[in-house]
């Protein structure tokens, strides 16, 4: 039977659990965090290599304007480093054309009237939805009933098939993992909102800087690494480890990922509704010198379709302190199942690389690669903007799996789950 010191146990120290135990923890709650990794962030996570490279676990940023963010983090201590708002984007043809936003950079929109991308009155619609997104409340675009996908959206909104081709798909499919942009609408336009109003930035050391900054908050002993949990048992009063050791608890919040919260709630209790997940592949190379992008900070777009090169970034351009003195860093995405071994694709993408970067490409050093299965929940039209988060009076879960696909829905409902433990 639990006692009145056990504390809420939360079972996952990514950004969800770490958020849910920081808000606990200001309330002056008792908390455990339990995570089978070697280290907190779950899928926000920076290896360093024996190089001196710090490689993020896929191509990731922080959109500086995310409400949840703003509240959570320091910023000045993150020492945020920003990509310029905008992208270059290799077009069907091969040719390359930038698109800077027109928000952030209004000289530059006219020189993108005779870009390729798109239309005069495409270039003129992104205005228009500037204008009617702007000072919307985040809250209010992610609760409009009636979503579509994204790609209806579009098209009902006005844009040809030219700028979708060139700019919506590789840019939004990007940040879906989805280049059919079958993603709701409605988060559509909370993205496109958080892309006008605010920055795409990276913490100087790495995206690892944002868990390790909520973990710093916690009392040491609050946080038990490379404990797997088998089972939650007694309502979510007691925890079983993988070890056989049980434990007390006055709550348990599962702060995993979808599949691995199905695994523990068990057959009696309610599953999630929706556990299936974008995967993504992510891999470095480095260069011998500065990489071939002149210091631009742009995120590289490739509109080609069947390319397995879907962005590049230049991620020591944006911080130099990821890669040794010297040296430049290369960072490839490539979206879905592609069926290659690492070696085979690691040839694809020098090739592709070579065609577009020149010969010099065929001669970055591969230094990982990256597989992460659960990369991004699915959300389509019609799914709720947030599942129940209270399962029952001491069991509850969290995570961007139970609402939307992004770190402000997963310090969102680990925020509103604490919430309700302390109200």
């Amino acid at each position: 039977m639990a006692s009145a010191v056990d504390p809420v146990i939360i079972i996952g120290a990514g950004m969800a659990g770490l958020a849910c135990a920081t808000w606990l923890h200001r309330a002056g709650r008792p908390v455990l965090l339990l995570e089978a990794a070697d280290g907190v962030g779950g899928r926000v996570r920076t290896d360093l290599t024996p190089d001196g490279f710090r490689l993020d676990r896929g191509f990731q940023i922080l959109l500086n304007n995310y409400p949840e963010a703003r509240r959570m983090f320091d910023y000045g201590a993150l020492k945020l480093k920003s990509y310029r708002s905008g992208a270059i984007i290799r077009l069907p043809d091969g040719q390359e054309t930038t698109l800077e936003n027109p928000l952030h950079a209004p000289m530059m929109a006219f020189a993108a009237l005779a870009s390729p991308i798109g239309t005069a009155k495409d270039k003129a619609l992104i205005m228009k939805l500037a204008a009617q997104l702007a000072g919307r409340p985040p809250e209010q675009l992610l609760g409009r009933t009636g979503a579509t996908t994204t790609l209806a959206y579009l098209r009902e909104f006005g844009w040809s098939e030219q700028i979708i081709t060139n700019f919506f798909q590789p840019f939004f499919g990007g940040v879906y993992l989805d280049r059919e942009l079958g993603t709701a609408s409605n988060f559509f336009e909370f993205v496109f909102q958080q892309f006008m109003q605010g920055a795409a930035t990276v913490p100087a050391l790495g995206m690892q800087q944002l868990p390790e900054q909520l973990a710093a908050r916690l009392p040491a002993a609050a946080i038990r690494l490379h404990t797997p949990v088998a089972a939650i048992t007694e309502g979510g009063r007691r925890v079983h480890l993988a070890n056989g050791e049980p434990l007390s608890a006055t709550a348990v919040v599962l702060a995993t990922d979808g599949p691995a919260a199905a695994r523990l709630l068990g057959a009696d209790l309610p599953a999630p509704a929706h556990p299936v997940a974008r995967l993504t592949t992510c891999t470095y190379f480095a260069t011998a010198g500065a990489a071939p992008s002149h210091g631009q900070r742009l995120l590289h777009l490739n509109a080609r379709p069947g390319a397995l090169v879907h962005n590049v970034a230049f991620p020591a351009e944006i911080s130099p302190a990821v890669a040794p003195a010297g040296q430049g860093l290369v960072s490839v995405s490539t979206h879905g199942e592609h069926g290659l071994s690492e070696d085979e694709l690691t040839d694809r993408l020098r090739a592709e690389l070579a065609a577009w970067f020149g010969p010099v490409a065929t001669m970055w050093r591969h230094l990982r690669t990256y597989r992460i299965e659960q990369a991004l929940p699915i959300y389509g039209p019609g799914q709720p903007v947030q599942q129940e988060l209270r399962l029952s009076d001491t069991l509850f879960r969290c995570g961007d799996w139970v609402s939307y696909p992004s770190l402000n829905a997963a310090l969102g409902t680990g925020r509103q789950v604490a919430e309700m433990l302390v109200g």
